[in-house]
């Protein structure tokens, strides 16, 4: 019989001596390659990448970035620490390159020696400028100004003009006075196909602007934050509300500019519906001919409408062979001098097209129409399936703006306006929630349901999986992100240069260290490893997640999980009897994050690489931290646990908002500004809990919440979350680290000074001297014995074994070994468990996802017995087993609404576990694998 509890494991001296642990300056690199995830994409404006650097070796104050190509091309840089090892050192970069005409297939960044204090520049605070930098910001009274050598942005500091003028080099004004937009009515018509309702009062907003500051500057990049809240401009009076953070990215040399777009919903959701949500730009137009403007609007597939307001095409008389083609192409046409008189004579005649408006409805569908001027009827123009979503409005001599959103189709209903551009100043909407749509209605999808008391609510969760209790189902504090593009244009841009502008802002260009350099530095934990192929059993382990992962990523399609505030979610359990997942039965339907596929899809690609498996990890990261979560309110900084609705379900938890979802993504971009923002909402997450008992409905030792007292929250789902955003903290040496480091070493010293640790299940955390001591259920720390199945399936091990790392020589006494008995004791015998605690541990489950807790506790000790417990665990444990059919099914005609593929035998918590199960156990115990008999 295995006996292998932590007391054995301090005695044989293998504690904190891990092979696992943080490298000790493991690595001698002093350079880190970085190349283009997919294919080199054709344009560049200019990019920012993440870059991690092994512990001890690089110190802040001393080390100096450049930045080569392949054959040492020397290329301009911009540095950063976003984060930070225990010692000091640095762990991880951002680096900012400029637009470049040559677009190298990698980058070699090299960190040396430098005299010069201060380096890498900290993100927020403006590096030294460059005097040879092309990039110049005037951060004036009134205004902010910034010049990338290809293009001047202003920003105005008050009013409800976030952006003043966007200028061309040459001087051209292309943009100006632009503008958020926001409309929103009071009530929606409850009867299809009726003819209104006079009590529904409408409001038209726009953007109030509340600071403006200059987030990040130096040689190559800045970032101009805007803040502020939508402000009534007509209609029925409202108070200022859905708050916004508009980011502008610029580099050195482009002349373009990315636009993060961040609302909060801090509305009504029964009174409050938003029926248009966008940005306006104006474009002058003023002096350039009618047949010399131009609108182009992506279609499908990289095509492209291509008209001109006047168009000379078509017409009954030919101007000329060279004139039509000029025009179709964008160019300055030839003096009407030298065209056919029978066109010129009659110019007067040619009807101007002012208005054109496209509308992706539907992630199948867009319609496309225009017409001359307002009063007059629309003209349809053939449509199409999936629009690219970037449009152009200018003229072939004085220039003009093109604004794109990225994923436009995939986050209908989103749509595009051109306007008067027949006048003198054309306008140009983007809208990122279309009017043409429905209302967006947030309201709860049942009334309840007469569920009455915590008894009705529980008997129903029996039912149908859904926590519902009243007042809770609410989407105040909710969040979304949009990324728009911005393009200045000297003159009318051809249709392929505009086409390969869409294929960027769909595929923005990535770059990313390898697996092998990422697994290295160990930067981002050491519970994953390269993919094995080793051994039949490593290779049929890696086609399982390959499947997995294949099949999630086609059900996003087939399934059309697209949408405004769905895109980058996907469900949780199948329902085989119709073929389709639970979209509609209570906590079945939207995953929210339930028992962490964030973390297995983001391991998934360390260890891979692959294009696809990014892409589909950062729509996951965008969703679940921003709609999945509160913002703002009472419950900011929890999540809500799965349901139809995002926010539909009562349980609002920290387990759910976890900040090591985030993590990786945060730092392989460079230190996203919008995610670190996310990151740093969540350091008063344990505050919410002197508002809120999680445990509130099932509690039975009396306890009760109150602001500013000691509060109980569980050592698992609970903790986990806090402890992730607190260590975060702490490797950023964000402005509040200490703060974070103090919290997590009080917290982690109390679990320590449990009796049972973290079997104790929970403890009573004190929010004003930041400690941790036991249950009110054990006060006088006696020995209680808690135990869930769920406790260490939101992200306890990656937090708790980097904690461990980081904390190094530093760690708590006795909290690795309260860690290391926890792993071991989950899965042992109950006479283990009675010997150890004085009771077994009850019915569990989960056993396949806790067997990598197992590996875990193995790799620490060595200890082969246990790691062949581990996949013991793994093969014969409830979860995914290999007798599964690990097959895909089709499913077509009159028992579907469309043909899909189908899994039934596949449910989204036990391919997350799974997923998990697998990555750590081949990292942890990999020998074992082939020694197990299963």
């Amino acid at each position: 019989m295995l006996r292998l509890g932590v007391r054995l494991l301090a005695v044989i001296g293998l504690i904190g001596h891990s092979t696992s642990a943080a490298p000790h300056g493991n690595s001698s690199s002093s350079s880190a390659t970085v190349h283009w995830l997919g294919d080199k994409p054709a344009y560049v404006p200019g990019i920012t990448f993440g870059v991690p650097w092994p512990q001890g070796k690089h110190w802040p104050d001393k080390t100096k970035f450049t930045v080569a190509g392949n054959s040492g091309e020397n290329i301009d840089l911009q540095s950063w620490a976003t984060g930070y090892w225990a010692d000091g050192s640095v762990k991880w970069t951002g680096h900012a390159i400029p637009e470049s005409d040559q677009i190298l297939d990698q980058y070699t960044v090299t960190a040396s020696s430098s005299n010069k204090p201060g380096r890498p520049d900290r993100p927020g605070r403006p590096a030294d400028n460059d005097t040879s930098s092309p990039l110049v910001v005037k951060d004036g009274s009134d205004t902010i100004t910034v010049d990338t050598g290809s293009l001047t942005i202003s920003f105005p500091k008050k009013g409800d003009v976030i952006v003043g003028a966007i200028k061309t080099k040459s001087g051209k004004t292309v943009g100006e006075n632009g503008r958020l937009v926001l409309h929103s009515q009071s009530g929606v018509v409850e009867t299809p196909g009726s003819q209104g309702d006079s009590s529904i009062q409408y409001s038209n907003f726009g953007g109030s602007i509340d600071d403006v500051k200059v987030e990040n500057q130096g040689p190559v990049r800045a970032v101009v934050t805007v803040r502020g809240k939508h402000q009534v401009t007509s209609g029925a009076d409202h108070d200022p509300w859905l708050q916004f953070v508009v980011r502008f990215y610029l580099y050195a040399n482009s002349d373009s500019v990315k636009v993060m777009h961040s609302i909060v919903f801090d509305g009504k959701a029964s009174e409050d519906f938003i029926t248009g949500l966008g940005i306006h730009f104006d474009v002058p137009l003023e002096g350039e001919q009618q047949y010399n403007r131009h609108v182009r609007i992506a279609g499908v597939d990289g095509g492209f409408l291509n008209e001109a307001v006047q168009g000379i095409t078509g017409l009954r008389r030919d101007p000329g062979a060279g004139v039509r083609t000029a025009q179709f192409e964008g160019r300055e046409l030839p003096d009407p001098g030298t065209w056919d008189t029978r066109v010129t004579t009659r110019l007067k005649w040619i009807p101007t097209w002012g208005d054109y408006s496209l509308n992706q409805l539907s992630p199948d569908g867009f319609t496309l129409k225009k017409r001359t001027e307002p009063g007059q009827g629309w003209v349809k123009i053939p449509g199409g399936t999936r629009a690219g979503g970037l449009a152009y409005l200018g003229g072939a001599t004085q220039g003009g703006l093109a604004v794109g959103l990225r994923d436009f189709w995939k986050r209908y209903p989103s749509g595009i306006d051109i306007s008067n551009a027949a006048s003198d100043k054309g306008e140009i909407t983007l809208w990122l929630y279309s009017p043409a749509a429905e209302p967006l209605d947030l309201r709860p999808f049942h009334d309840g349901l007469g569920q009455d008391t915590y008894k009705d609510q529980l008997d129903a969760l029996e039912i149908t999986y859904e926590d519902w209790e009243e007042g809770f189902n609410t989407p105040y504090g909710i969040s979304r992100s949009s990324e728009v593009y911005l393009f200045a244009f000297e003159k009318t841009p051809t249709s392929d240069n505009l086409a390969a502008l869409t294929e960027s802002i769909n595929n923005p260009p990535v770059l990313v260290p390898s697996p092998e350099y990422l697994k290295e530095t160990q930067s981002l934990g050491a519970y994953w490893e390269l993919p094995d192929t080793s051994s039949d059993a490593a290779k049929t382990l890696e086609s399982h997640l390959e499947l997995i992962f294949d099949f999630y990523q086609a059900q996003v399609e087939q399934r059309r999980w697209y949408g405004f505030l769905d895109h980058g979610d996907f469900m949780h359990t199948y329902d085989p009897d119709r073929h389709t997942w639970r979209y509609d039965v209570g906590g079945y339907a939207w995953d929210n994050s339930e028992l962490s596929p964030d973390l297995f899809f983001w391991q998934y690609f360390l260890r891979t690489g692959r294009e696809d498996v990014y892409r589909f990890a950062e729509a996951l990261t965008r969703h679940t931290g921003e709609v999945d979560v509160y913002h703002a309110g009472d419950w900011k900084g929890l999540g809500t646990r799965h349901g139809v609705q995002h926010w539909s379900d009562s349980a609002k938890q920290a387990r759910i908002s976890q900040p090591q979802y985030r993590k990786y993504f945060f730092y392989l971009s460079g230190g996203d500004e919008r995610v670190g923002e996310l990151l740093e909402e969540l350091l008063d997450t344990d505050k919410t809990y002197g508002l809120l008992d999680p445990q509130r409905k099932v509690r039975t030792d009396g306890w009760k919440p109150s602001p500013d007292s000691t509060v109980a929250f569980g050592l698992g789902t609970d903790w986990s979350g806090l402890a992730a955003g607190w260590l975060i903290e702490w490797e950023r040496r964000g402005p509040r680290w200490e703060e974070a480091r103090t919290k997590l070493t009080n917290t982690a010293s109390g679990i320590a000074n449990l009796t049972n640790g973290f079997v104790t299940g929970s403890g009573l955390y004190d929010p004003v001297t930041w400690t941790l001591g036991p249950p009110p259920t054990d006060p006088g720390n006696l020995g209680n014995v808690s135990v869930s199945h769920l406790s260490a399936m939101f992200g306890l091990p990656e937090v708790v074994s980097e904690a461990i790392a980081y904390f190094g020589d530093d760690i708590p006494e006795g909290f690795a070994e309260a860690w290391y008995d926890y792993c071991y004791y989950y899965r042992a015998s109950g006479e283990e468990q009675t010997a150890r605690y004085g009771a077994t541990f009850g019915k569990l489950s989960l056993y396949q996802a806790h067997s990598r807790l197992a590996a875990y506790a193995a790799a620490q000790s060595g200890n082969k017995s246990l790691a062949q417990r581990a996949w013991a665990d793994f093969y014969t444990g409830d979860g995914l087993k290999p007798s599964a059919p690990w097959n895909i099914t089709h499913v077509d005609g009159s028992a579907v609404l469309a043909p899909v593929d189908e899994a039934p035998w596949l449910a989204t918590n036990d391919i997350a576990q799974y997923g998990l199960a697998v990555i750590q156990n081949l990292a942890y115990v990999p020998d074992a694998l082939s020694e197990y008999a299963g």
